[in-house]
């Protein structure tokens, strides 16, 4: 088996290789997949992350729902706690420049939203495994959430994300599913 952080470093790099139209080519078919899932046209309330290039396009997922009537919210990282919960977001104005580039909600003008409350949870990482589990960035953020979170999980991936395997730990919880560029793979 692999050792992840050299999973990390080769996936970074298959992912920095995608042209700009292949990246907006696959993100559009996730979408067009995930728009016709049971999961999410039956959720009310869908957890998101605010994507960063090289992962899947969220920005499209984000306005879809907002259209469709549905409730964003969006992570937000307690790095002293090490701890991730999510607050609603209902424009894009609502976000902030915090670690990494990454965009986070502001406290002040959102409002923090329990687990029991999400119905779907988009689940972002850099690798996965066809039976579900997957390799983050290597917070552990995710990974310490889903530990109380009981509703459905998917993730968004392109094909190219899919390893045979990776060592996976006693606190890893996989995905329901993930859904790719060339279609869906149930889980459970």
């Amino acid at each position: 088996m692999n050792n992840k952080n050299s999973i990390r470093k080769q996936m970074r790099e298959t992912l920095s290789k995608l042209t700009k139209p292949q990246y907006e080519d696959y993100s559009y078919k996730i979408a067009c997949t995930l728009y016709e899932d049971e999961a999410w046209k039956q959720a009310k309330v869908i957890g998101l992350t605010v994507s960063k290039q090289p992962e899947v396009d969220t920005y499209q997922l984000i306005r879809k729902a907002w259209e469709s009537g549905k409730q964003v919210v969006v992570p937000k990282c307690d790095p002293n706690e090490r701890r991730l919960s999510f607050r609603t977001l209902n424009e894009f104005s609502q976000l902030e420049s915090v670690f990494y580039g990454l965009f986070e909600p502001i406290e002040e003008v959102t409002q923090e939203v329990d687990a029991d409350s999400i119905d779907l949870l988009i689940v972002p990482g850099l690798a996965y495994t066809k039976e579900g589990y997957r390799l983050g960035f290597g917070g552990g953020y995710y990974d310490r959430y889903l530990q109380n979170y009981h509703g459905m999980t998917i993730s968004l991936a392109f094909t190219d994300q899919l390893v045979p395997q990776f060592l996976v730990e006693e606190h890893d919880i996989p995905v329901s599913q993930i859904i790719t560029n060339h279609g869906v793979i149930k889980i459970k």
